[in-house]
């Protein structure tokens, strides 16, 4: 368990240390988890410590919420002030997430050739 663990965070640090190093704009966590897949991938199997840790860290990943949690309450005051700018802005950039999501969905769709495999079926 402890090596897995290891693993984890040293693909972590890895993706940390390219970010940094490269100037990337692409946050480290991201990139170690783009560097444990390859790993994962090269050696064909998942190992069993790693998949058991990785099932206990998703099972109570609301813990890591937590802190957030608590950083809200501690700022319930200036969320009690602005909360009209800070809920139109949670609202717009919902909506702007879906619709961007709805437009790369789309893209890619025509891009693969999905979206005529699909008309197709609907005629057929």
């Amino acid at each position: 368990m402890i090596a897995a663990l290891m693993g984890l965070l040293a693909c972590q640090l890895a993706g940390e240390l390219l970010a940094r190093l490269l100037s990337l704009p692409v946050p480290g966590p991201v990139l170690g988890t783009i560097l444990l897949f390859l790993v994962l991938i090269t050696r064909g199997r998942i190992p069993d410590t790693l998949r058991d840790v990785s099932r206990t860290l998703l099972a109570n990943l609301s813990l890591l919420f937590v802190p957030a949690g608590v950083g809200i309450i501690q700022h319930l005051d200036r969320l009690r002030g602005e909360w009209l700018g800070i809920a139109a802005a949670v609202f717009g950039s919902t909506v702007l997430t879906m619709v961007v999501a709805v437009l790369v969905f789309r893209g890619v769709s025509r891009l693969t050739g999905a979206d005529t495999e699909a008309s197709d079926r609907g005629r057929a």
